[in-house]
């Protein structure tokens, strides 16, 4: 019964990985993009425990082969955000303080009642700038007496739904807009912040609605809204960083077609998931908070900062504006079909009514 029970096993995982390539956008298809390295964990665990414990036969060949492909299609997803691959952003070498931006973003989990322990990560790490993200009133009322001093200039957007939206920057913001993209109970920050060398940069704070069955029944308004920010960045080119909860793992079609079309990098690549999402269940762990910057940055350091009490580890990432550098990246670019499929799903976002 081992040698079934194994194939089967393997069969269910090789499934799993070709699900996620059905460019579907229900929820539960979409939902196979995320637990690449779960899946390749158990696809090498399968094989190696049919090699070992089964006697050479069609299901120990059907066993091996089958998890060895899974594992191979897997890797070629997650292999870019490990250490075994080059870097996408360059590091930065003597960079000028001046010319340097440190962003803390929290998705805080709006029910989470422990502000004290972020707010000693903020008092530790000192960012330029704090972005939290599910941030209601309760949460502003604990944030603005010990931030409003130090980090003075704020974009607030308290609300009960799990999409508000706090910034706070010790550097000044410019022609700040607050825009719902997509659908209008989902909003976006969209700012200038000027670093203290007087240049100016643009900064996307970004919260889409996630796949999901209490959330979504489709990607569609996620996607719709990533693609968007893409859009404006190439339509506009200019040093631009966006950061946020992209609900969406790094790998993804999604995100991938984002840094197409918009010419974004991702400073983990090359050096880690810095899985941020759930920080209560290590073996269900993958990345979902993200700082996308264009060719325009260098980076000094990026970590995943410790819990506090919300289902998100925070991410503190510091990046050195460089422009002399940008011709080191090899900017990603999208193809005619891409351009014309974004435009698509951003019109199809924009029109079509999610179900309640």
């Amino acid at each position: 019964m081992l040698g079934p029970l194994l194939g089967c096993i393997a069969i269910s995982l090789l499934l799993a990985t070709f699900i996620a390539r059905v460019p579907l956008r229900w929820w539960w298809v979409r939902s196979f993009e995320f637990p690449r390295l779960q899946i390749a964990v158990l696809a090498l665990a399968c094989g190696s425990v049919s090699l070992w414990l089964l006697a050479p036969g069609p299901w120990r060949v059907t066993a091996v082969l089958i998890s060895l492909v899974t594992l191979a299609l897997q890797l070629r997803y997650i292999l870019p955000w490990t250490k075994l691959w080059p870097v996408q952003v360059k590091t930065a070498h003597n960079a000028p303080e001046d010319q340097m931006i440190t962003l803390l973003i929290a998705n805080v989990l709006t029910p989470n009642r422990q502000s004290n322990k972020l707010l000693r990560l903020i008092t530790r790490h000192q960012p330029d700038m704090v972005l939290t993200l599910e941030s209601d009133q309760w949460w502003q009322d604990q944030l603005d007496p010990a931030l409003d001093e130090q980090w003075p200039h704020s974009v607030k957007i308290p609300l009960d739904n799990l999409y508000g939206m706090h910034l706070y920057s010790r550097l000044a913001l410019k022609n700040t807009e607050v825009k719902w993209l997509i659908q209008d109970d989902i909003p976006s920050i969209h700012t200038q912040v000027e670093l203290k060398s007087g240049q100016h940069i643009r900064l996307f704070a970004v919260h889409p609605r996630p796949p999901a069955p209490s959330e979504s029944e489709k990607s569609l308004w996620r996607d719709a809204e990533l693609l968007w920010i893409g859009k404006e960045i190439h339509r506009n080119p200019k040093a631009t960083l966006v950061a946020g909860d992209l609900n969406d793992v790094a790998w993804s079609r999604t995100t991938r077609r984002f840094c197409h079309i918009g010419g974004m990098l991702d400073p983990r690549r090359g050096r880690g998931l810095f899985s941020t999402f759930h920080a209560n269940y290590p073996i269900l762990r993958w990345p979902l908070d993200h700082v996308f910057v264009s060719e325009h940055f260098t980076l000094v350091n990026m970590q995943r900062l410790g819990a506090f009490g919300s289902d998100h580890f925070p991410i503190l990432a510091t990046f050195c504006y460089r422009p002399s550098r940008q011709d080191e990246h090899e900017t990603p670019d999208a193809s005619a079909e891409e351009r014309q499929e974004a435009s698509e799903t951003i019109q199809k976002g924009k029109t079509e009514k999610q179900e309640t």
